[in-house]
């Protein structure tokens, strides 16, 4: 079993209400089950998405989502659809709504510190009528992940506020940002990858399999 390197370790949410409080009337009441006219805007305007999904032993992973403001199709208040694109081939987020079907999502648009959240539960679809309808290029996605709307709520902009994630004077230069082909070399550790190797399977997956 693995020591956990960690003391004074919270494990009952009693605690936690003793340490910090209740949350105020709006934060109780600021989450609706439906997507309405605001959610479905905030969603039509956004490009970027980041969903969280757990497999049925509770093993998570979180994972973006992007393309054009839209991308993904609201049927309803209570659906919406959300174009899985080739990929790596991993599908961790598919394979954990096989196993578990919930899902958390957050909104994100750019330059807007709120971002939404969109909780409910998923199932993969392969309709065609869909798949069409989530086409970019002629290409139609591999297929969609289908959201039932359960809980819905704008969240606070307090995380893009400390980060300044949207302040281009906080970001750092070019070349002190991390090396993703080095990182992705070093990590595989084998002699017949090279980060040369990784760069040029890098790019010409950009190039010609967005879609």
């Amino acid at each position: 079993m693995t020591t956990v390197p960690f003391q004074s370790i919270i494990t009952a949410e009693e605690e936690l209400r003793d340490l910090f409080g209740e949350s105020n009337h709006v934060v109780k009441h600021k989450a609706i089950d439906r997507l309405d006219h605001h959610c479905k805007d905030f969603i039509a305007k956004s490009p970027l998405l980041f969903m969280a999904t757990s497999d049925a032993s509770g093993y998570c992973d979180a994972s973006p989502r992007g393309d054009a403001p839209g991308f993904v199709h609201v049927m309803d208040e209570s659906c919406l659809v959300i174009p899985e694109r080739p990929g790596n081939r991993r599908f961790d987020s598919l394979r954990n709504i096989l196993s578990n079907p919930r899902v958390g999502i957050v909104f994100v648009i750019p330059g807007l510190k709120e971002t939404l959240r969109v909780n409910g539960s998923a199932v993969l679809v392969r309709g065609e009528e869909i798949l069409d309808r989530l086409s970019v290029q002629g290409k139609r996605p591999w297929l969609g992940i289908g959201v039932s709307v359960e809980e819905c709520y704008m969240h606070c902009a307090k995380a893009f506020i400390r980060s300044q994630a949207w302040n281009p004077d906080s970001w750092i230069s070019g070349e002190q940002l991390p090396n993703p082909s080095k990182i992705i070399t070093d990590h595989v550790n084998q002699d017949s990858v090279t980060e040369e190797s990784v760069i040029r399977g890098l790019q010409d997956s950009y190039n010609k399999r967005l879609y």
